[in-house]
């Protein structure tokens, strides 16, 4: 059986007004503190959450912009390689029209 002595060697928790005072004082500090700290980081999250939204928007946008350069290109190469084929094909026609003129005026 244990005995309702107190031991006088063991620390004693004071309950006087003046003790408690201090703990709830730092409790409810900390209490804003963490308060201030979760609207913080919810004003942040709401600011992620938009900026994402108008990434995705842009990534979009993105994407069109570089299917139109891909068209841009392919036209661009289509034009040009055409151009080629025809400047080749006329160089090569003045040179057998040059070889023959000069073939036929030799004879």
């Amino acid at each position: 059986m244990t005995s309702r002595i107190p031991n006088p060697s063991a620390p004693r928790l004071s309950t006087a007004p003046s003790s408690i005072k201090p703990r709830q004082l730092l409790m409810e500090v900390i209490q804003s503190h963490l308060h201030a700290q979760l609207a913080s980081l919810s004003a942040n999250l709401a600011d992620l959450e938009n900026l994402l939204r108008m990434t995705s928007v842009q990534a979009e946008s993105v994407r069109g912009l570089g299917a139109w350069h891909g068209g841009l290109f392919m036209a661009a190469s289509k034009v040009l390689g055409e151009e080629t084929i025809a400047a080749t094909a006329a160089r090569e026609r003045l040179q057998a029209q040059g070889q023959q003129r000069g073939n036929g005026s030799e004879s």
